[in-house]
């Protein structure tokens, strides 16, 4: 994630669907169960950030780019007005315009690490003075915590507590084990986990009550059964992957986050050991950013690779949500090509494009020499040089 100006507060940008990203914002806020002051600051601070400063943001410099972007939705009137001044000196530009997609996975991380750094100023001094940080700030203060997090695991070390630790399921690199959440050792072994992983679930205000900071919002969670946490051990007993699952009345868990060592991904070689543990969990059919990254995804059929997804329908809702996912299938349906030709078309453009050839026609970007006549199912296709036409009649006519 990278910001414009963020040293500064917040850029002059506009965004195209600011309502849209509003609601998100506010919906996931309300689905979580955040505070007042926690969901008032992300609906202030957070969505200012995210129209002013996020990136990826796809830059509108047209109306025809807004239209793009928006699809069937009219455009708004202050779109029409901003494009119908033709720019002019530098200094005297208005304010760009964007399109931030409202469940990109880089804003879902942003979001969730805000979330937490939020919460964790409970009954600090911080606390009832949140307005007071505008994002960039909060930003800020989470790296410079998190840097002294590092700094502090340097100098601190826990055994771990086996006590502490059900086992569910071994794998031929190691097993996955769920921290207990009615054991007098769970925080300790959160600590544990910390310590190796250097990451912050178990980082306690007070390291040796294990009270307080970022492992307290866990813990607590734990043993409220809101929240489960599962780790990979390998032979040696060291933990490799944190996982963390949301507990649901009545539901499936839905899978939280997934962490390699200092939050980085997973390592490669235990990637078939985490989805056997992800399909034992039976989990619900999230699929958070976490897994997105090291290409795993939820189908109707379970957790596997994004290039195993091979039906139709789960192609196409996996596109749905999720259309940069589109050159990670090894075989994409027809259907599918369509569902990327409408909101993405570029993605299908080149040598290693579209398959379908009516899609591969759909996305042609000009034509060149002499055109030739092609037909099918009665419906002329206008605009095809003779290369083009030869080579839709050679796909059409194959076994």
């Amino acid at each position: 994630m990278t910001t414009r100006d963020s040293k500064l507060g917040y850029a002059p940008r506009n965004a195209l669907n600011a309502d849209a990203l509003k609601a998100a914002i506010a919906a996931r806020s309300r689905t979580r169960g955040d505070n007042d002051a926690v969901r008032s600051w992300l609906l202030n601070h957070f969505y200012r950030h995210v129209v002013a400063n996020f990136e990826p943001a796809r830059p509108i410099e047209s109306i025809d780019d807004a239209r793009d972007a928006l699809g069937g939705t009219s455009i708004p009137a202050w779109v029409q007005a901003r494009f119908a001044v033709p720019r002019t000196a530098a200094h005297d530009a208005p304010a760009p315009v964007v399109w931030v997609d409202p469940a990109a996975p880089q804003l879902l991380v942003l979001e969730a690490r805000l979330v937490e750094f939020l919460e964790s100023r409970t009954g600090t001094s911080l606390d009832g003075k949140l307005d007071r940080i505008n994002c960039p700030q909060a930003l800020a203060l989470w790296e410079k915590e998190h840097a002294r997090i590092a700094a502090r695991l340097e100098r601190g070390w826990r055994e771990s507590q086996p006590d502490a630790l059900v086992e569910l399921l071994n794998t031929p690199s190691g097993r996955f084990v769920e921290f207990r959440h009615d054991c007098a050792l769970l925080r300790a072994e959160m600590a544990f986990e910390t310590y190796v992983m250097r990451h912050c679930l178990g980082q306690f205000a007070d390291r040796q009550a294990l009270t307080g900071g970022y492992g307290e919002r866990y813990a607590e969670a734990i043993e409220a059964k809101r929240l489960r946490l599962v780790s990979f051990r390998d032979k040696q007993g060291q933990p490799h992957i944190t996982i963390s699952l949301i507990v649901r009345a009545g539901g499936k868990p839905k899978v939280e986050q997934v962490k390699g060592k200092q939050n980085r991904p997973p390592i490669a070689r235990y990637i078939d050991d985490l989805l056997a543990c992800l399909n034992a969990l039976d989990t619900n059919d999230a699929t958070p950013p976490d897994c997105i990254a090291i290409g795993i995804v939820r189908t109707e059929s379970g957790w596997g690779r994004i290039e195993n997804v091979r039906d139709a329908a789960s192609q196409a809702k996996l596109i749905g949500r999720y259309p940069q996912l589109f050159p990670r299938l090894a075989a994409p349906a027809p259907v599918v090509e369509w569902l990327v030709a409408a909101r993405q078309p570029e993605l299908l453009r080149g040598p290693n494009g579209a398959r379908t050839p009516s899609v591969r026609y759909a996305v042609r970007d000009k034509v060149s020499g002499s055109e030739a006549a092609f037909c099918t199912e009665g419906v002329k296709w206008p605009g095809l040089d003779v290369a083009e036409a030869q080579a839709l009649q050679a796909a059409r006519t194959l076994p």
